[in-house]
């Protein structure tokens, strides 16, 4: 198989299995209502109504501080969707950057005896011990974004997927400009130290491989106005002509169009990532260097306490033969462009 059939079969692949994984936010697809002649007492997860009031589930609720638009949208959709349910009871504890803090937090649901924890940790390694300590407890650990340490700290994970961010971007990019191997290509990331940046940077650079492109320009900036307005004014001073730029955040976007926009440079186009509104209504407008974005899904969180209602009241996820709920929820990275930006910016949040 040659490296190009290759990198579409996983790409294809990879589609089909977050179609998959997303059905965590598909939990109420009831069939036809059969009697037992008919079999009605199959496996669960092909008879069950999961939106069907159970019993009460106490869920203790931790992230860390609001000082993102994206993190913001977290919380917000995990208090959207506990309010949803009768039989959802949401302990909130307060928004921290403050790992101890946080750790406290874990330990207080922990005494009180909550039914299940859903926890974005600021560290996730920091936050293993005492995850692992919930879950030892018999309290349904659901780990959010940032992974912990170990297996043992959670019963399922949701996460987003950093590396598919980075191909969904440089395929989009092929297509773009593919055809010319003299195609200039930039790339203003987050925060270097950190594995997701990492990750969305390999992704990236796969993804542009395949046809025949690379990064010709980089810097890294630190998922703020203030950083990306400052890194895309070195880029745009080091590169004289670019083709296409990505930028990893579109928190950090809004800095980035301002350094654009100040340069007076169009001649490119920029793909952003996370998925904010504003850079949807963007795309919308198309008025701008600004074609697409790369979803990293805000609802996260909010997939979290479906999950972990799910995990207490004993049912599994509707659209799937298999009785429980997954160990692992990875969550799919598409690409948003003028053609369906329609479907996705009832969920974008705001940068």
């Amino acid at each position: 198989m040659s490296a190009h059939l290759r990198r579409r079969w996983m790409l294809t692949t990879g589609a089909l299995a977050a179609s998959a994984v997303l059905l965590a936010g598909c939990t109420s697809n009831t069939p036809e209502p059969q009697d037992e002649e008919d079999g009605g007492d199959t496996a669960q997860g092909a008879t069950s109504n999961n939106d069907e009031t159970g019993e009460t589930v106490t869920i203790g609720f931790s992230a860390p501080a609001a000082d993102h638009g994206w993190m913001g949208a977290i919380t917000r959709a995990a208090l959207d969707e506990a309010a949803k349910y009768d039989d959802v009871e949401l302990v909130v504890a307060e928004a921290t950057n403050d790992v101890n803090l946080q750790i406290s937090q874990v330990e207080t649901f922990i005494n009180d005896g909550v039914d299940a924890i859903v926890l974005l940790p600021f560290d996730g390694a920091a936050l293993t011990e005492v995850a692992t300590e919930a879950m030892e407890a018999g309290i349904a650990v659901v780990n959010v974004d940032r992974e912990f340490a170990s297996p043992f700290a959670a019963r399922t994970t949701v996460l987003g997927d950093n590396y598919g961010m980075g191909v969904s971007a440089g395929t989009y990019i092929c297509e773009q400009v593919g055809d010319n191997p003299d195609a200039v290509v930039a790339e203003i990331a987050g925060i270097d130290s950190l594995p997701l940046t990492q990750d969305r940077s390999q992704g990236f650079a796969d993804a542009l491989a395949d046809c025949g492109l690379d990064v010709d320009n980089r810097v890294a900036a630190d998922f703020t106005v203030q950083g990306g307005q400052s890194a895309a004014a070195n880029l745009l001073q080091a590169a004289p002509q670019i083709d296409a730029l990505w930028n990893h955040d579109d928190d950090q976007g809004v800095g980035v169009l301002a350094a654009i926009d100040e340069a007076g440079r169009d001649e490119f186009l920029m793909v952003g990532g996370a998925g904010s509104a504003n850079v949807m209504r963007a795309i919308q407008a198309d008025d701008s260097v600004l074609k697409a974005t790369v979803i990293y899904p805000s609802t996260q969180a909010a997939d979290g306490i479906r999950l972990a209602r799910l995990i207490v009241q004993g049912k599994a996820l509707s659209d799937l033969v298999e009785v429980e709920v997954p160990r692992t929820v990875q969550l799919y990275a598409p690409v948003v462009t003028k053609e369906n930006v329609e479907e996705y910016l009832p969920t974008a949040f705001e940068s």
